[in-house]
C-alpha cells in the first residue's frame, strides 16, 4: 500500500524553526509533484509550497522567503524548513503527492497531517 507519512511538527516559541518530513512508501516506480499545504480550523486548506519532480518550486504569498520546500528522490522524501515561525503559522500541515505506483497507476494521496503550534 502506498501511504504518505509526515513527521516533524510541534510546539515552537515565535521565532522559531521546524523542519517537516514527508515520506513515500509502498511500491512506487516514480514521484511527481509534491506539497505541502495547511489547514486551521474553519478555513480552507492553502498551499504553503509545492515541488517539482525536476526541483522547481513555488510558494504560497505568506511565506514571504521563511519556508523552504526540497526534496530527496531518493528516499522518497519532501521536506518543508520552516524559519521565523509567527503563531498564524499555527495549523495542520499536510503532505500531498502525485505518485505512480509499480502497476502504473498514478495517485494523488494525502498523508495525515502533523499539527505545527507557534505559541509563546
Amino acid at each position: 500500500q502506498v501511504q504518505l507519512v509526515e513527521s516533524g511538527g510541534g510546539l515552537v516559541q515565535p521565532g522559531g524553526s521546524l523542519r517537516l518530513s514527508c515520506a513515500a512508501s509502498g511500491n512506487i516506480v516514480s514521484i511527481y509533484a509534491m506539497a505541502w499545504y495547511r489547514q486551521t480550523p474553519g478555513n480552507e486548506r492553502e498551499l504553503v509550497a509545492h515541488i517539482t519532480s525536476g526541483g522547481n518550486t513555488y510558494y504560497g504569498e505568506f511565506v514571504k522567503g521563511r519556508f523552504t520546500i526540497s526534496r530527496d528522490n531518493a528516499k522518497n522524501t519532501v521536506f518543508l524548513q520552516m524559519n521565523s515561525l509567527k503563531p498564524e503559522d499555527t495549523a495542520v500541515y499536510s503532505c500531498n503527492g502525485v505518485l505512480r505506483e509499480t502497476n502504473g497507476i498514478v495517485l494523488n494521496l494525502w498523508g495525515q497531517g502533523t499539527q505545527v503550534t507557534v505559541s509563546s
